[in-house]
């Protein structure tokens, strides 16, 4: 379970999915049971559905965050969406480096960092995604991968990290609470040697891979997992709930 150092962050990445009016119906629902202010709740729409999860969210505690961003601060740059534009449109996170963006879009490792650090020079709390696939954990890679992904990263406590297996997101199939509680700690050790005990102490690492209401508890149990990153089980404003209460308990 996260410490008093860490508050849980639950993010929904809804992706490619909802209709502005599926997106204020979404809103409404998961706002009619109440926010648990132990766990910060983040929802992370796609870009034309900003403006109406924002003002769905008005006068709310839940939290508005991007998919995605360009690291160029302008210009001519057709199709992308710049740090400036989002802290203008309400979002205070983004995802950068998530796994669908690094496999379809051949996003590298140098791309995800500069994109962080456009993020963080705007204001925004980048949620940088690292993992391995079957394949690199098959080949006992899984650790060598990590440190690759976050060796470039900014050093900044806004900077969130998660961890999503690529074998495990949209598969079905989820990490262990021991496999991913081993990941976790390696990344919080490399924090460390990096920053330095207190801010790897503070920082926050996320969980994301096929969370589920039915496995969330047993993950929201280890100690260096601090939240999620839900993808399908997200878009069911219940089940979302469901994932959050896996946190909300004293």
């Amino acid at each position: 379970m996260a410490t008093l150092e860490r508050r849980p962050l639950v993010a929904a990445n809804w992706k490619m999915q909802l209709t502005r009016a599926e997106a204020a119906t979404y809103c409404r629902a998961l706002l009619a049971g109440g926010t648990a202010s132990a766990v910060e709740i983040l929802l992370l729409p796609s870009y034309p559905l900003l403006g109406t999860v924002t003002e769905a969210l008005a006068g709310s505690a839940i939290a508005l965050g991007a998919q995605d961003l360009s690291p160029e601060p302008g210009g001519a740059f057709t199709g992308d969406v710049s740090a400036a534009q989002l802290v203008d449109a309400g979002c205070r996170y983004v995802i950068c480096g998530h796994s669908e963006r690094r496999r379809l879009h051949g996003e590298d490792d140098a791309l995800v960092a500069a994109k962080a650090r456009a993020a963080l020079a705007s204001g925004l709390a980048p949620i940088v995604c690292v993992g391995e696939s079957r394949e690199e954990r098959h080949g006992g890679r899984t650790f060598d991968v990590l440190a690759r992904q976050l060796e470039p990263l900014p050093v900044d406590p806004r900077l969130v990290l998660a961890y999503e297996p690529l074998w495990a997101i949209g598969t079905g199939e989820t990490a262990t609470p021991d496999t991913a509680a081993d990941a976790h700690s390696y990344l919080r050790s490399r924090l460390e040697r990096r920053a330095g005990a207190e801010q790897a102490a503070r920082q926050r690492i996320l969980y994301g891979g096929s969370v589920t209401p039915e496995n969330a508890p047993a993950l929201a149990g280890e100690h260096d997992i601090d939240g999620f990153l839900v993808g399908g089980a997200s878009l069911d404003p219940m089940r979302f709930r469901a994932i959050i209460s896996s946190f909300a308990v004293p």
